[in-house]
């Protein structure tokens, strides 16, 4: 994990979070859907790059309106799961969320994916709710977790 440092998304991530994208989601967002994020003032998109080569590893997405986040995209390479990559990415966003006075923060999971549901209720995530057969290929629900930091924990 030392090896590893998280930057912000820049036009030189473009083509490999593409790539990343490909393998990580039934939907997979373009280029050109990722270069928009570039020039959006409400978008914080991180990248875990390996210190060393400088070689991306994977990427988080974030979106903020009023006192509200909305995780989009969290996505590792399959070979390098498993180092705490997605945590890190995670920790930087639960940082700002605490330091910008968020409410919350809200992500989607297929239900099916229990290390990643494993990886958010490590930090807090709990579930909010299902949006029935959200995701294609195959067909599946999405589980909404949420974090709050207003001090009303989900009951």
């Amino acid at each position: 994990m030392n090896n590893i440092k998280i930057v912000p998304m820049n036009a030189d991530h473009l083509e490999s979070l593409e790539r990343l994208e490909r393998i990580c989601f039934s939907r997979p967002w373009s280029r050109k859907m990722l270069a928009e994020e570039l020039e959006n003032q409400c978008a914080a998109f991180l990248v875990a790059e390996d210190a060393v080569t400088g070689n991306v590893l994977g990427y988080a997405g974030l979106l903020v309106a009023a006192d509200e986040g909305y995780i989009t995209n969290v996505a590792v390479f399959p070979e390098q799961r498993r180092r705490g990559i997605a945590g890190q990415l995670l920790q930087v966003f639960l940082n700002f969320a605490e330091a910008n006075r968020l409410a919350f923060l809200t992500l989607e999971v297929r239900p099916s994916n229990a290390a990643a549901i494993a990886l958010y209720q490590g930090f807090g995530f709990q579930e909010a709710g299902r949006r029935k057969n959200y995701y294609d290929l195959p067909k599946e629900d999405a589980l909404i977790l949420t974090r709050r930091f207003d001090g009303e924990a989900a009951q």
